[in-house]
C-alpha cells in the first residue's frame, strides 16, 4: 500500500491484478484498485473531478479526467474516510498511475490532493 498527504487529507492505494478478466496472449492484463481517503482536517470535503495519468510497462501514457469517482462526488467529514474500488487496463503486465482528485472545502475553497504514484504489476512479472 501506498500514501500521500495533502492538506490533511490522506490518499492510500492497495492493487490487485484480476486473472480472471486479465488475457496476457491477448496484450490485455487487468487490474483494480482500492482508494481510501482519509480527511484528517477540521472541515467536511467534495471530491469534485479525478485527474488521472496511467503508464503503461512501453513508456505509453493515458490521460483520463472526469467528474467524481465510481459516478460520486462524495462529501468526507472531518474524521471520516471514503473507500471505493476501481479498475485499470494495460496492454503489458507492468504499469503505474498516480493523479490528483479536485476537492472543494466547506467554505468552497478548490484545492488539489495528490494520488500517490503506485505500480501494477502482474504476478507472472514477479518470477
Amino acid at each position: 500500500m501506498t500514501s500521500a498527504i495533502t492538506n490533511k487529507i490522506k490518499v492510500s492505494v492497495e492493487t490487485f491484478y484480476q486473472s480472471e478478466y486479465s488475457y496476457p496472449m491477448s496484450q490485455h492484463f487487468m487490474f483494480a484498485y482500492r482508494i481510501t481517503i482519509a480527511n484528517n482536517g477540521e472541515d467536511s470535503i467534495q471530491l469534485l473531478r479525478r485527474h488521472w495519468f496511467i503508464i503503461d510497462g512501453l513508456g505509453q501514457q493515458r490521460e483520463v479526467e472526469g467528474e467524481g469517482v465510481v459516478g460520486e462526488q462524495p462529501v468526507i467529514q472531518p474524521g471520516e474516510k471514503y473507500e471505493y474500488i476501481s479498475g485499470c487496463d494495460l496492454k503489458t503486465d507492468i504499469g503505474k498511475m498516480y493523479g490528483t482528485y479536485l476537492m472543494e472545502s466547506k467554505g468552497g475553497k478548490l484545492f488539489n490532493v495528490v494520488i500517490p504514484e503506485f505500480f501494477m504489476v502482474s504476478p507472472m512479472k514477479m518470477n
